[in-house]
């Protein structure tokens, strides 16, 4: 079947199941969350992460910039803070649902419940492709809780769980 690579491209992926993740940072005391399930090891050394964004996400032009910020890995009981940080919902709003960390602390707000939780320096100077800029963050941090893996998984265009 022929179809127009954009298409084939969007029904491909619908089938390649991904973790998914809200990144975070903290810029004055402002605080941006977004869902991404573009997310993904780089390297062991350095310990590194790639983060893919688009170009209209609010947290994009302070991650252009180089603010530090957290991926963190949703578990299977989260799915409704990844529709708050992916829906129409925007700045302190998307923080309505979840144990975040309190906005006066240092650093990239992040979630105290995630499967795990990485904190990241930006480490390039970004790449913009397309609709999306590619950010490289280099691991500052790492909070893995003492529970049982259950991440929340994305595909065909709904939201699966492993348990």
């Amino acid at each position: 079947m022929h179809m127009q690579l954009d298409e084939g491209l969007r029904l491909g992926m619908r089938r390649l199941a991904s973790g998914v993740c809200v990144v975070s940072c903290k810029v004055d005391r402002q605080r941006f969350a977004m869902t991404a399930s573009s997310v993904t090891s780089l390297s062991d050394s350095p310990a590194s992460l790639l983060v893919c964004v688009n170009a209209s996400a609010a947290i994009k032009p302070f991650l252009v910039k180089g603010q530090a910020f957290a991926v963190n890995i949703l578990g299977a009981d989260q799915e409704e803070i990844s529709n708050k940080c992916a829906g129409s919902s925007s700045g302190e709003e998307r923080f309505s649902v979840g144990p975040w960390s309190r906005p006066d602390e240092s650093g990239a707000p992040f979630l105290k419940k995630a499967q795990a939780v990485f904190f990241c320096e930006v480490d390039n100077d970004n790449y913009k492709y397309g609709t999306h800029h590619i950010i490289i963050g280099r691991l500052t941090n790492v909070v893995i809780p003492e529970v049982d893996a259950a991440p929340l998984i994305y595909a065909n265009g709904q939201y699966q769980r492993i348990t």
